[in-house]
Formats: structure tokens, C-alpha cells, sequence
């Protein structure tokens, strides 16, 4: 029998994070464009410089539901008729708000880019917020609360970012508002706070995807070129105060067969030269199922189907005042929730006193760096990246300068930035679970003082 040849790899390709190039619209629109040859799904994002802390006092979702009422109708077409266009083209629209701002999603065929890029314009330009729209979205958005408050995950987040900031702080409550804030809703408030913040003088287009054939910048001219509105100054933005003094606060669900464990504190965003260390050693911690706390809550102990650790950006600044959010989550069996916390506590302390070993950062290296070439495979993720950067005040080529000072950093330089970020003394524990059972056994562990709140 004879076989075919095995085929053999080629030479790797040198690869790095690609380079937008940049202008300026006539209106003030900041503009990055990125050629990606055979992506025909061009992505574009807009970002709008319309973050949660700018919401009226008592207002707090009037940001979430301005967003999602963007493409319920405009001046030319009823949310019916301009959902039928998006369609048409084949295309997807999306938006929604956060801390740093409001992000609007586009992704469609390039050969429907022009009539697509109309739609965003026109949703930008001239939203219709009609009084019976607006009010479905309200009545949505009400009725989503308490499918969120069911949710331990969703439940335990909600008490972390009460803990750790104060009251007066907008990020110490719910993104989307609360039951009371997003009843007083109307339209008169979205177009208000619409009219007030979502300008092209404080807003960056972004477009990723294969533009052979496209003249951009007729084209940006012709639909977002269109788009009006005053100049603003850019906003400025308060240091965020946190309050990460080691306690427990369970939140109390009787009858529940799991805990889920959220822990956390503040710490640096991306302008911080720590932050790629962290990266490394927080991935070396809880980053993937090999990490060193699913290695001994997951394999040895059997505890859990999974622990993670991360760091997600809340809120980033040009003057350097931004923070992150360092966590560990997962959830665990309710008859081990104090095993599983006194275990996870000795990773970290293990961690402090032993240090991660070069096998543990050489395997993060490999995957944060390594993979990354098929992560940014769709011109959606290049593009969500590139507005990433923007929202967070990063250079063009910082996405590209991260992997290379991930390629570079060591051991010594990782272990010392998990340590920093999680000190066993410095954090705050959100447990979602029944406290008469828990409450006990985590007195016992000695993390600080506990405190139970009701569901």
C-alpha cells in the first residue's frame, strides 16, 4: 500500500497585532481603518463617549436603554422597517453601555458595507426614541432584574461592587440601573441624555475587514461624515476609592447545594507597567484548567468544576487614575464551601512564600502569546480590541507592545505581580449560598469579619 506523503509544517510566519491607520472626518470623527485581506465581514465599532458615571442622579440604565433604543426607529425609517433594512444587508447591529462609555456594533458583508454604513449613520444622527419604544425597552429591562438577582454569578457580582466602593460612586451599583431608577425612565430622559453626550467630536470610528475595492473614505464622508453635532471637552474622571479591607459577606439563599465564591479587590488598569506581569501571573493562578488553583480545587480535591482569576478593566483615564477589577470566581459543593476557601487561601500563600516556577510561567507564556494569532482570526476581534484602546486612552500599537513585553517578562517579575494583586489580607469575599450552613466553617478560616445580607 502506498501512502500519500505526510505533509510537513512550513516556516512560522512572523506575526503582530495589526496597525490601523488613522484620520480625521470634517465633523471631528475620529476614524481608524485597518485593510484584513479576505475578511469579507467588515466590523466596525463606535465608541461614544457616554459613560454610566455622566447618568443623572436617579437615572442609573438611561445609558443601557439610550442604546438600545438606537436602532428602534430614526427620522426615515419605524424600528419594523429599519430592523427589515439591517436585514437586507445582512447585517448585525448591536450596542450597549458600560463604565468607560457606550460601544455601537457593526458587522456586515463588505459588499452591503455602503448601505449598512448608512443605517449606522442615520441610527446615530437621528434616532426617533418614540414614547412606545422607549417604554417597551423599559418594561424589558424591568423584567430582566430579577432573572439577573436569580443568578449567583450575576448575584455576586452585584455585592462585590457594592463592597468595594461607596455608595456615591457609580460603579458601585448595577451597570443596566435598578428597579427603581430604571422605572423613571421615558423618553424625554434618553433624548436628553442622548442630545447631552453622543457626538462625533468625542466619538472614534473604527473599520476592520477586507477593503479592496472600497473607497473608505468616501464612503465615512458620505454616511458618519453627515453626522452633526457641538464640540465638548473630554470628560474627566474622579480616582476611583475602593475599600478592600479582608471580610466575608454571604449573601443568603437557603436550600442552595452550591456556594458561588467571588473574590476581589482594585488594582492597576493598562497604563500601569505591572499590568503585563499580571497578566502572566494571574493566568499562571487560575487563567485555564491546568492553573494552580483548578490543579487543587478542581483535580486533587474535586470541589468544583472550575476556578478562574482575572483582571478586567473598569474604568481607564488619561490622567492615570483608572482601576481594574482583580477577582477569583467559581463555585463550589455548600458542605465544602469552607474546605474550598481555606484551600484556595493556602494556593495563594504558597504562592507567596514559593513563587510560581519557570515551568508555570514558560506554560502561560506560550499560551497568552501563542495563541493569539487565532484569536484575532475575525476582523470583530481586531476591531473590539482597537476600541478597546480607544476607550482606554492606549496608544495604536499597545496591543502589539503588550505581547512583546509578555514574550519578555520572568518568573520573579510574575510571581511578584500575582502576589500584589492578590494579597491574602486584601481581599473582599462575596459567598452566594445557604448560611446556615456555610456561615460556621468560614468564621472558622479567620479571612475577616463576616456578614450575612439577604438575597
Amino acid at each position: 500500500m502506498t501512502f500519500h506523503p505526510q505533509p510537513r509544517a512550513g516556516e512560522a510566519k512572523p506575526w503582530a497585532f495589526p496597525a490601523p491607520e488613522r484620520s480625521v472626518l470634517d465633523n471631528g470623527l475620529t476614524v481608524l481603518r485597518c485593510h484584513r485581506p479576505g475578511q469579507q465581514v467588515v466590523a466596525v465599532e463606535i465608541n461614544l463617549d457616554a459613560p454610566l458615571d455622566a447618568e443623572p442622579e436617579g437615572l442609573d440604565g438611561v445609558a443601557t436603554i439610550m442604546a438600545r433604543a438606537l436602532s428602534e426607529g430614526t427620522d426615515k425609517h419605524s424600528a419594523e422597517e429599519f430592523a427589515a433594512e439591517l436585514e437586507r444587508c445582512g447585517a448585525t447591529l448591536d450596542a450597549h453601555a458600560d463604565h468607560p462609555g457606550m460601544r455601537v456594533s457593526l458587522e456586515v458583508p463588505a459588499s452591503r458595507l455602503s448601505k449598512a454604513m448608512g443605517l449606522l449613520a442615520e441610527a446615530l444622527r437621528a434616532p426617533a426614541f418614540a414614547d412606545g419604544e422607549v417604554d417597551r425597552l423599559v418594561r424589558n429591562r424591568l423584567d430582566e432584574i430579577p432573572h439577573e438577582l436569580a443568578n449567583p454569578a450575576r448575584r455576586a457580582a452585584k455585592e462585590l461592587s457594592r463592597q468595594l466602593f461607596p455608595a456615591t460612586s457609580r460603579v458601585s451599583r448595577p451597570r443596566q440601573g435598578t428597579e427603581e431608577t430604571v422605572a423613571r425612565i421615558d423618553s424625554a430622559a434618553v433624548r436628553a441624555f442622548y442630545e447631552a453626550h453622543v457626538r462625533p467630536a468625542t466619538a472614534t470610528v473604527v473599520v476592520v475587514g477586507d477593503l479592496t475595492g472600497i473607497d473608505l473614505e468616501a464612503l465615512l464622508a458620505e454616511t458618519l461624515g453627515a453626522w452633526t453635532g457641538g464640540s465638548a471637552e473630554p470628560r474627566t474622571a474622579e480616582p476611583m476609592a475602593a475599600d478592600d479591607t479582608g471580610r466575608v459577606v454571604i449573601v443568603d439563599r437557603p436550600g442552595a447545594v452550591q456556594t458561588q465564591l467571588l473574590i476581589g479587590r482594585t488594582g492597576p488598569d493598562r497604563h500601569d507597567r505591572v499590568w503585563p506581569a499580571q497578566i502572566v501571573g494571574t493566568y499562571c493562578l487560575g487563567g485555564t484548567l491546568t492553573s494552580r488553583l483548578d490543579r487543587v480545587l478542581r483535580e486533587e480535591k474535586g470541589y468544583t468544576y472550575g476556578v478562574r482569576a482575572f483582571g478586567q478593566v473598569l474604568r481607564s483615564t488619561r490622567e492615570g487614575t483608572g482601576a481594574s477589577l482583580l477577582a477569583i470566581s467559581g463555585s463550589v459543593d455548600t458542605p465544602n464551601t469552607g474546605p474550598a476557601l481555606a484551600d484556595l487561601w493556602a494556593v495563594l500563600r504558597t504562592l507567596a512564600s514559593g513563587g510560581l516556577t519557570d515551568a508555570e510561567r514558560d506554560a502561560a507564556v506560550q499560551n497568552l502569546v501563542g495563541v493569539a494569532p487565532l484569536k484575532f482570526e475575525t476582523a470583530a476581534a481586531v476591531a473590539g480590541t482597537l476600541a478597546d484602546q480607544v476607550e482606554q486612552h492606549l496608544p495604536d500599537d499597545y496591543q502589539a507592545q503588550l505581547y512583546l513585553q509578555l514574550a519578555r517578562t520572568g518568573t520573579v517579575e510574575a510571581t511578584a505581580a500575582a502576589v500584589s494583586a492578590f494579597p491574602v489580607d486584601r481581599l473582599v469575599t462575596v459567598l452566594v449560598g445557604d448560611a446556615a450552613e456555610i456561615e460556621e466553617p468560614v468564621r472558622a478560616l479567620g479571612l475577616g469579619e463576616v456578614t450575612v445580607v439577604a438575597n
